[in-house]
């Protein structure tokens, strides 16, 4: 159960997946959904004040590398391709609203890294981050819970 529990946190802060990993994971392995739930949402919130401590550390000492400054630009036009209108037009909403869609590409580490490109504010940012995984999370521990009920009832 311990196992679990770690699996599905670190499932659920990885970039690779995020919580729509790693709640699936945790109700298919025998976690109480609303544990699976709180282990996912909790390490989803994470993201954020971690990854943006990040994003300033690197880029305060790493910018002057050709390479890392080459890639940070190509991820930043990506990121401003995907949502520059979005997040523009809507501030807040629009960021919320990315991030709160269960997609691949969509999600904390993806509109952190929005909020930094656009300079939202941090309170702004955390704030529409935080809401967005919130419903992400319950979309997607919703949607396991009454999808694994319909495969045991097979």
């Amino acid at each position: 159960m311990i196992s679990d529990i770690i699996q599905t946190f670190l499932l659920s802060i990885s970039p690779f997946g995020e919580a729509r990993v790693g709640i699936p994971y945790g109700i298919i392995s025998g976690m109480h959904p609303m544990l699976a739930f709180a282990v996912g949402l909790l390490a989803n919130l994470l993201v954020y004040p971690i990854f943006i401590a990040l994003l300033n550390r690197f880029n305060q000492n790493l910018w002057r590398f050709r390479f890392y400054r080459k890639q940070s630009i190509k991820l930043a036009k990506r990121s401003k391709k995907l949502l520059g209108r979005k997040v523009n037009k809507y501030g807040f909403w629009g960021l919320m609203v990315f991030v709160m869609i269960p997609l691949p590409i969509t999600g904390a580490y993806m509109g952190t890294i929005a909020a930094y490109i656009f300079r939202l504010k941090p309170s702004q940012a955390l704030a529409a981050i935080s809401l967005g995984v919130l419903i992400s999370c319950t979309l997607v521990t919703t949607g396991t819970y009454f999808g694994k009920m319909g495969i045991e009832l097979i």
